[in-house]
């Protein structure tokens, strides 16, 4: 499915980028994207994807943390803690939420 969906993306974006046919043929493939994003079932789907990948990550966190939980630094550690309760504390990882 994945394939599926970064080969759909890429042959949009290469259509967009290589037509020639002028800015109403872009403004209609805009507006064909803007009404598939706001597709219940679009969103469903993207939802559902979202939750699969949290619950993956967390599986994925719990696998590691017992064959390494020991040896992690106590830095790394803690913010593995601090991400599964779902807490995003303040560092200097370069990260943000935004």
């Amino acid at each position: 499915m994945r394939y599926k969906l970064t080969f759909i993306v890429g042959a949009a974006f290469g259509f967009v980028v290589g037509a020639r046919a002028g800015r109403e043929r872009y403004d209609q493939l805009v507006k064909a994207g803007q009404q598939l994003a706001r597709n219940p079932a679009v969103r469903n789907a993207a939802e559902s994807a979202a939750q699969q990948s949290r619950t993956a990550a967390v599986k994925a966190a719990d696998t590691v943390s017992a064959k390494v939980g020991p040896r992690l630094p106590d830095a790394l550690a803690e913010r593995v803690r601090s991400l599964r309760n779902g807490n995003t504390p303040d560092d200097d990882w370069g990260t943000s939420n935004t």
